[in-house]
């Protein structure tokens, strides 16, 4: 199978703007995602709606696309550049562009979720450690996922699912994997095509979270396991914590 990874990485974002371009070790961020992804996939591209976000990615020697600004979302923005980037690819991986710790261990485990001819769409979860604290579990901006018996997703949300009647909280952990979704996608081509056709449903209005619009038309969503914690980009503190990380870790 042929893939192609697709990087979105907008500069106009409202708690960072410009992050992808803000330096991590003396390296601008984007920098470093295009980086690791060329670890695992021969075709890596940064989709950008800004020149000085492509200009950078040019400049150290990786590919850019731009594309449109007003696009609603990174899987919109990865159609576009897919079609694009001249690449005919069986999937094309969505590898968020604020995520300069993505790991090769996480990309190979998506990629190899397309061994099963029924994967539509591949995402990665974590599990929490049994003894994680509720409160760390029920954070809404941690979005949890329930799995079937075969590590197809059934339900994202950000409450904690499912719900232990008549058991203590702080004793859910020990009582159930709990399932932590990890925002890392791969799409076959044509379902791509197909998921930015979708409109809006009420499920995605209600969680906000945009692949439940996918699994409510029926797409097959495999999950995939990994271990590894990163540190998402999304404010000036997140690239603090990153620099911390850095420092006492070696990628």
């Amino acid at each position: 199978m042929e893939f192609v990874a697709i990087i979105p990485a907008r500069y106009a974002s409202t708690r960072f703007p410009a992050k992808p371009l803000a330096l991590l070790g003396g390296k601008p961020v984007i920098i470093w995602v295009c980086e690791q992804a060329s670890k695992v996939f021969d075709n890596v591209f940064a989709a950008t709606d800004d020149s000085r976000i492509f200009d950078t990615v040019q400049s150290g020697g990786f590919n850019a696309i731009m594309t449109r600004e007003d696009h609603l979302s990174g899987t919109d923005r990865c159609y576009e550049a897919y079609f694009k980037c001249g690449v005919k690819a069986d999937v094309v991986v969505n590898i968020q562009g604020d995520e300069p710790f993505v790991q090769p261990s996480q990309l190979i485990t998506l990629r190899n979720l397309f061994d099963d001819p029924q994967t539509d769409i591949a995402t990665l979860v974590k599990p929490f450690l049994p003894e994680t604290p509720f409160e760390k579990i029920a954070n809404p901006n941690s979005p949890k996922v329930v799995v079937d018996n075969r590590m197809n997703a059934l339900y994202f949300s950000r409450s904690v699912i499912p719900y232990f009647r008549g058991i203590p909280q702080n004793e859910w952990a020990s009582r159930h994997t709990f399932y932590k979704h990890i925002g890392l996608y791969a799409f076959r081509t044509h379902v791509l095509e197909a998921v930015t056709k979708l409109p809006q449903g009420q499920l995605e209005k209600a969680e906000s979270l945009e692949q439940l619009r996918w699994l409510s038309a029926g797409f097959r969503i495999k999950t995939g396991l990994t271990d590894v914690e990163t540190i998402g980009i999304d404010t000036v503190d997140d690239l603090a914590a990153a620099e911390s990380f850095l420092k006492k870790n070696l990628i």
